[in-house]
């Protein structure tokens, strides 16, 4: 389990203080929840993130712990590195909007006719429960051929949860290569 520390202060000074020492901002958040300025350090929560095999994850901090997803973060534009991130907090039984990540499955049969993969969505919003979270979307692209391509209206949505994209667009195909 990820383990961070409460900000004392969210101070200018502070902030670059922590970034300084290794941590990696981020706010921990939920509606009727207090919000919760924390800290992880950078390389641990990086390593918690990538190992997950779930949307969802457990932080810890200050003795309290948070089924938490990630909701949004912000990069250094030179660096790369991350700066910040935005943890939501979630509740068993309450529907929220997520973002989960497409994953294709098969071979498409248009690569043996010149054809290339291209993948337009690869995250769908949809509507679930926490309990409902998967870690993707499987789409099968076995069957595309050049020219072919799956819809948002296509695709099969694991049992309680509800795509909210639109059902014309494209998630993926396959087209010609050049």
């Amino acid at each position: 389990m990820l383990e961070g520390i409460i900000r004392e202060s969210t101070s200018k000074g502070a902030t670059k203080e922590l970034r300084r020492n290794g941590y990696l901002i981020a706010n921990i958040y939920a509606k009727g929840m207090e919000n919760v300025n924390a800290a992880f350090k950078t390389n641990e929560f990086l390593k918690a993130v990538k190992n997950k095999d779930n949307l969802n994850f457990t932080v810890k901090v200050a003795d309290k712990e948070y089924n938490v997803v990630i909701q949004e973060y912000q990069k250094d534009p030179v660096t790369g590195m991350f700066k910040h991130v935005d943890l939501r907090a979630l509740t068993e039984g309450v529907e929220g909007k997520f973002l989960i990540p497409v994953k294709t499955v098969g071979t498409p049969i248009g690569l043996k006719n010149k054809g290339v993969l291209i993948i337009s969505k690869k995250r769908l919003k949809v509507k679930t429960k926490p309990e409902f979270l998967v870690p993707a979307i499987e789409v099968d692209v076995s069957k595309l051929d050049v020219g072919a391509s799956v819809l948002v209206r296509d695709v099969q949505a694991p049992a309680g949860i509800t795509i909210l994209d639109e059902d014309r667009v494209s998630v993926t195909g396959v087209i010609k290569a050049k």
